[in-house]
């Protein structure tokens, strides 16, 4: 039977937790380097999802996984954690925070646009339409409220964020075509991914005596942002009665992190991220537009 206040309490959980990570990568960043940041939150992650499926009684379920699926289980693994962690917080060491976690919010656009060529689904002119304001939204950001000029803060940063946001798709575009539960796919790529991130570090910048700040706040985003945080809104899910209703409440995340990142890391919010943040807000709601209609009358 579903419970929707359960559902609400659930994804405001889910939320706030969400909206505390970006504040948590750059304390995090200023002890540890970004492939220790993510080779420590990805152990982190490892081991309270294999907690989990010991108390899900759902072990049994990993090995067949793995023999089924290994090369697929690899890719995964290679999009995510690797490749999209190791860009994303590349690009939180090079940017103000409160850049690169509103430009990352255009991950949900690419995901839609990255669907008509690998899914084959179809462009409409809300998806159109809703790319030229996040995007524009994007540029105010990256300007500090001068598109005109095309001066942006950091263009590497900007570029590597942005990146992010394909890497990301990707993996939830291929994540779509492998039946598991989602716990099981979860563990099996971090997994996987872990002794690839170990090669890496090893072949790059090699292994030292890790900060202990650094370990707490990679701890707490192994915890936040990579794990727990993802079953809470599973859950929340489950609960509902309505998808969107649930869905609409991640809109409040980036408000919600700006707030933390002006009383936690001191960092002034500037009026060109609240009206960029706002632009892509906007955008995202046209893009969605027809699939909210569509679930408002289930």
């Amino acid at each position: 039977m579903k419970n929707q206040k359960l559902a609400y309490i659930y994804a405001f959980i889910a939320v706030f937790f969400w909206s505390t990570v970006a504040s948590a990568f750059k304390l995090s960043l200023e002890y540890l380097s970004v492939k220790e940041l993510v080779l420590y939150a990805v152990i982190t992650s490892i081991i309270v999802l294999f907690l989990i499926l010991l108390y899900q009684k759902k072990v049994k379920k990993i090995y067949p996984h793995f023999k089924n699926n290994f090369f697929y289980i690899l890719f995964l693994g290679i999009l995510n954690p690797l490749l999209m962690y190791m860009v994303l917080l590349k690009a939180y060491d090079l940017l103000p925070v409160q850049e690169a976690q509103t430009i990352n919010y255009t991950w949900a656009l690419t995901l839609t646009y990255l669907s008509i060529p690998l899914l084959k689904q179809k462009l409409h002119l809300n998806d159109f339409l809703a790319g030229l304001i996040c995007y524009f939204g994007v540029l105010i950001i990256a300007t500090k409220g001068d598109p005109l000029s095309l001066d942006f803060t950091n263009t590497y940063g900007v570029f590597l964020a942005l990146l992010s946001t394909i890497f990301w798709s990707l993996y939830w575009i291929f994540n779509t075509k492998i039946k598991v539960d989602p716990v099981v796919g979860l563990f099996c790529n971090f997994l996987i991914a872990l002794p690839l991130i170990l090669v890496v570090i090893y072949f790059t910048e090699g292994f030292s005596i890790p900060d202990r700040r650094g370990i707490l706040g990679a701890v707490y985003v192994g915890l936040f942002e990579m794990s727990i945080t993802f079953l809470f809104w599973l859950k929340a899910m489950s609960e509902t009665n309505s998808t969107s209703k649930i869905a609409n409440l991640i809109f409040i995340a980036p408000f919600l992190s700006l707030i933390i990142i002006y009383f936690i890391l001191k960092e002034e919010i500037l009026f060109s991220t609240i009206t960029g943040l706002v632009l892509i807000i906007l955008g995202l709601f046209i893009q969605q537009i027809k699939s909210f209609r569509k679930k408002s009358k289930v």
